[in-house]
């Protein structure tokens, strides 16, 4: 299993959401109103200076679901370039 960790633009959220469904991605965590600074867009801090927040997904993964979650973000970023999607994928083990 992996997990992979999503954050992006609040305003991306409806195309983020659909896009992850689309390829049958239904199980999810979503974290709103982050705020943070990235290297590739302008600070998302909720301020009248650094208007913005960010979005975040977990999902927890089959390992052979990866290659098509990773090519559908890449994807997200080409249509979405000023959503300052980025991912992350961490292993992870499932306690019980």
């Amino acid at each position: 299993m992996k997990m992979f960790l999503i954050i992006y633009c609040e305003a991306a959220d409806e195309a983020v959401i659909a896009a992850i469904k689309e390829i049958g991605v239904h199980g999810y965590t979503k974290m709103v109103e982050a705020r943070g600074e990235g290297t590739e867009t302008e600070p998302k801090l909720g301020t009248h200076c650094w208007p913005g927040k960010n979005n975040i997904l977990m999902m927890a993964v089959p390992d052979g679901e990866v290659p098509r979650i990773r090519e559908r973000v890449r994807l997200l970023r080409e249509e979405h370039p000023r959503a300052g999607v980025r991912s992350f994928l961490m292993p992870m083990d499932e306690e019980t």
